[in-house]
């Protein structure tokens, strides 16, 4: 990044006094202000300038592959900060396992097709375009969006394949969608039917499960009467000879009064009891079917008093035929609808007794089926606008939301209202328009879950469930909640009625609507076509040019598929296609935010599981959502947005990136100004350690001052013994993919370990110690392994400042041997310290015996009894091993303690010790501040002490630990 290749101090201009006497403060390029938001957009430049992820692709070349497959963000609008969250994660992890020694590549993708830009085609151009110029302009439109997204996730430090990423409108990755689809088919999950689907009318079409989501809603809950058919039936069903008066009701519940004018049945629990209840309204004597349980809440309700007359269970009721409400107003409703029996209906709310439109509820159309209804029998007056239909009676051509009002209005007229109050429930809602959705019955395709497939194998659902067994969840309560979602839910719409998206290219008999039977020869046909010109080219396909005579029985489909299965292909489409030479199947690992167990995770193992078999992953990793400091989710009304672009141009991107590695991804990621002023101030603190790190090895040649391990002094080995420990950690947690430790591991290190303890003893060495004393170099070897480690295992979130400070710590040839970027290097191979466990334990106790001692001498200096620690004389009186210990050090523990002397007295017990601090009588030497008997003693030097004048001018002081 830096152009500097050498690591000679820099010359810096002074304005103070060159002193007689100077202390080795050698100087570095590195500065103290990282000026990260100026600086990092001229790395960015230099990184894409110098190829660096390529160089870091040779440097990975024929090791083992580790892969990443990246879920596509949307290629609509800019990116947001759970974007930048998503794309840093991953960064982190796949430079992490570069560095852990694998071929980690990562070729990053967009989503290309689907409603959302066909919303903006229209708002930009206007709505009925002919569908080639829709789909001419989304494309482009595409285009423009991921260009503008890629230039913000660069920025961000990300490293990838940029200059060719995957792109599901793609050519070649839209004809093999259609390829899997086929295969798919081949297989015998495809198939097409009538089915309630979450439909919206905004989009016009249907919507996968993870397109809806729930808000509040207010609407009518009205009780219905559906007036008694057949009298004899049902006093036989409750034992009675006959009925007290023909006139009577079973009575419903529903919050959905649009699905009144679509009713075909009732539906009763088989077990439940239902009661024969007589009462008096508008002064006429009438009967109600009511579940036992509710006869009270419901006569309450209905503002009625009675009597149960009768009981029975549901099963005795089954069959039995009910009229509609409005039979005897207009033919058009003149039916009966039939009990059918129901494990589904509670008796929690309502009145035991459900109300049953097979074409608007998923329960409802599987009971009538189940109950030998038709598809052709079903009735379906809801038109995909949302308009019914101009065939029905009274409410034709009104929106099913308007017509509330009316329905309830003629079910007044008639008789059968029993009670109207609004009612507010959790309901369904396009993630889109934010407006309620709902079932809606239509002619789909869809992958059934429990259907045989050909081969006579497990159902989709089974190898799915089986496929979550075998995948690794991070953190681990993913893998109840896809279980879940995968156990639960129906089979999967794939078709959608949209104009921007993958073609479902079969060609429908008109008749039967059965598949040409040379559907797979057709399909790769028309996948070399869309290789060719892409999904434009099923439009312009003529259907005689490809079937001939058969062209006038058949039509050209016209559904496209769902856009989930866009992505979800991607495993087959980009793992196996566009970019198998670098990728593999299966993934390593999936990573995304926890919406996605019903979103990309869920789509890419169901279709993965229909076309291998298996999970195309073997880890899935999910992350929270950003909310603000507060936990409230950010919205522009609020305020509360952070976007990324402005930390990045204020702050700086490592400061981003430190704020996601340094918290816990698995819930909530809180983010607010103070939360980002507190992660600056952490990371000026790692920013000043590496600066006296390099400062302090910028006059060091390793190759020619290297003292090895086995030489060095006692506390140097203590500290390569001691990163060695943290890099064994933090590496642990690279592994399990946890960020916010090695952050809390790492600025401990930084701040304790190193700043307040080590390199706050070493400053002595290194400033007053002869310049090239065995001493010095000995520090100066320990703090160059330390740096070759610290410096990699940052660089996976730090990535600036590693690049920034790798170009001026390493040598001229490890440069170059480097390829000029730290993204090449594997973790560094610290040097074995023999007697490292022993090392750890015995400074971890000088450690806290130097705490305590600090402490009695910040007493002193409050009091007024000392300045600074080196105007101390310390007496520590100790017994036992504690004894043994310090009076080891020898005369090396004041430079442990930081004091200008210190003596241990051993005494017979624990009780009897402490620590007196005194100050010292003696001059202060002007060059390294001890306090010493021998300052002055040398008549030439008279302010210096016996100890500088060696360093300075002798064979140089003796030390042995410290």
């Amino acid at each position: 990044m830096s152009e500097n290749k050498e690591n000679k101090p820099a010359a810096k201009p002074s304005s103070k006094p060159q002193s007689k006497y100077p202390v080795n403060m050698t100087e570095t390029p590195f500065p103290m202000r990282g000026d990260l938001a100026k600086r990092e957009p001229q790395w960015v430049k230099q990184w894409q300038e110098r190829k660096v992820y390529k160089r870091i692709r040779n440097a990975s070349k024929n090791r083992p592959k580790f892969i990443l497959h990246d879920g596509p963000p949307y290629a609509n609008g800019d990116i947001h900060i759970g974007h930048a969250v998503n794309k840093i994660l991953k960064d982190m992890i796949v430079k992490a396992r570069n560095m852990a020694g694998f071929d980690a590549q990562y070729v990053p993708g967009w989503d290309c097709h689907g409603m959302p830009i066909e919303i903006q085609i229209e708002k930009l151009y206007g709505k009925n375009l002919p569908v080639e110029q829709v789909q001419a302009k989304a494309r482009a439109y595409a285009s423009e969006q991921i260009e503008r997204q890629k230039k913000d996730f660069i920025r961000l430090g990300v490293l990838g394949e940029w200059d060719n990423p995957y792109l599901t409108m793609n050519f070649g990755n839209e004809a093999d969608e259609l390829r899997a689809l086929g295969a798919m088919l081949e297989k015998g999950y495809v198939y097409r039917g009538l089915k309630p689907v979450n439909w919206c009318f905004d989009c016009g079409s249907a919507l996968a499960e993870a397109e809806v989501e729930y808000q509040d809603k207010r609407d009518p809950a009205i009780d219905v009467g559906f007036p008694f058919a057949e009298q004899d039936k049902i006093a036989a069903a409750f034992g009675l000879v006959q009925l007290p008066t023909d006139k009577g009701y079973a009575v419903i519940w529903t919050t959905t009064p649009w699905t009144i004018p679509a009713n075909q049945a009732l539906n009763m629990h088989p077990e439940f009891s239902y009661a024969l209840v007589e009462t008096v309204r508008n002064g006429e004597t009438i009967l109600l079917i009511l579940a036992t349980d509710l006869v009270e809440s419901s006569l309450q309700r209905f503002g009625l008093e009675g009597r149960v007359i009768a009981t029975c269970t549901g099963a005795a009721l089954n069959l039995i035929k009910f009229k509609h409400p409005f039979a005897d107003i207009d033919e058009g409703y003149n039916r009966t609808s039939p009990v059918f029996l129901g494990e589904y209906v509670e008796l929690g709310t309502g009145t035991g007794v459900v109300h049953s439109a097979p074409a608007y509820g998923i329960d409802d159309f599987i009971s009538c089926k189940a109950h030998g209804m038709t598809d052709d029998d079903i009735l379906k007056p809801v038109m995909g606008d949302g308009k019914y239909a101009s065939w029905l009676p009274f409410f034709g051509g009104m929106t099913i939301w308007e017509a509330s009002k009316p329905i309830c209005a003629k079910l007044e007229e008639v008789g059968a209202l029993f009670k109207l109050v609004m009612f507010d429930h959790s309901y369904m809602h396009c993630w889109r328009h934010k407006t309620p959705i709902v079932y809606r019955a239509t002619a789909q395709w869809f992958a059934g879950m429990d259907s045989t497939p050909k081969d006579g194998g497990p159902s989709l659902r089974e190898t799915a469930l089986k496929g979550i067994e075998e995948t690794t969840f991070y953190p681990d309560w993913g893998k109840a909640r896809l279980h879940g979602m995968i156990a639960n839910r129906p089979d999967w719409t794939l078709s959608r009625q949209r104009q921007w998206g993958v073609p479902m290219a079969f060609f429908v008999h008109k008749e039967s609507g059965e598949l040409h039977p040379r559907t797979p020869e057709l399909l790769e046909i028309v996948a070399q076509r869309i290789e060719q010109h892409g999904i434009e080219a099923w439009h312009a396909i003529d259907i005689n040019e490809l079937l001939g005579d058969d062209a006038p029985m058949y039509v050209k489909n016209k559904d496209t598929l769902d856009v989930w299965f866009d992505s979800g292909t991607t495993h087959q489409t980009v793992l196996r296609g566009s970019h198998a030479a670098q990728l593999q199947f299966p993934a390593d690992l999936y990573l995304e935010g926890s919406d996605q167990h019903r979103g990309w995770f869920h789509s890419s193992l169901l279709t993965s599981s229909m076309l291998n078999g298996c999970a195309p992953y073997k880890a899935l990793l999910t992350h929270g959502f950003v909310v603000d400091g507060e936990g409230k989710k950010m919205s522009k009304s609020k305020g509360n947005v952070v976007a990324p672009q402005k930390v990045s141009d204020t702050l700086g991107a490592d400061i981003l990136r430190l704020w996601v590695a340094s918290t816990d991804y698995s819930g909530e990621l809180n983010i607010s100004d103070e939360i980002l002023k507190r992660v600056t101030e952490a990371y000026r603190r790692i920013r000043n350690t590496l600066r006296f790190l390099l400062a302090n090895t910028s006059d060091f040649d390793f190759a020619q001052h290297a003292v090895p391990v086995a030489e060095m002094m006692e506390i140097d080995r203590y500290a390569v013994a001691s990163v060695a420990a943290l890099q064994a950690e933090i590496l642990a947690h690279y592994d399990a993919y946890e960020f916010h430790p090695v952050v809390a591991k790492l600025q401990g290190f930084c701040s304790e370990d190193l700043g307040s303890f080590y390199l706050d003893i070493l400053k002595d060495r290194l400033y007053t110690g002869g310049t090239t004393s065995h001493a010095r170099r000995s520090a100066q070897s320990a703090i160059w392994h330390i740096t070759q480690s610290l410096l990699r295992l940052m660089a996976p979130m730090l990535s600036f400042t590693a690049e920034e400070a790798w170009a001026i710590f390493a040598s001229k040839e490890a440069l170059a041997d480097s390829d000029e970027t730290i993204f090449t290097q594997t973790y560094y191979a610290l040097p074995e310290v023999v007697d490292a466990a022993a090392l750890l334990a015995k400074y971890a106790q000088l450690r806290a015996i130097r705490a305590d001692v600090t402490k009695q001498m910040e007493e002193a200096r409050i009091a007024g009894a000392i300045g600074s620690s080196l105007q101390a004389e310390i007496s520590i009186r100790a017994s036992g091993d504690k004894f043994a210990l310090l009076a080891g050090m020898d005369d090396d523990l004041k430079f442990v303690l930081i004091t200008s002397q210190a003596e241990v007295v051993e005494v017979a017990s624990a009780e009897q010790e402490s620590v007196i601090v005194t100050a010292s009588a003696h001059q202060k030497c002007e060059r390294c501040w001890h306090y010493r008997a021998d300052v002055g003693s040398h008549a030439e030097h008279p302010g210096l002490c016996g100890r500088c004048i060696s360093n300075l001018f002798g064979a140089g002081e003796t030390r042995r630990f410290a």
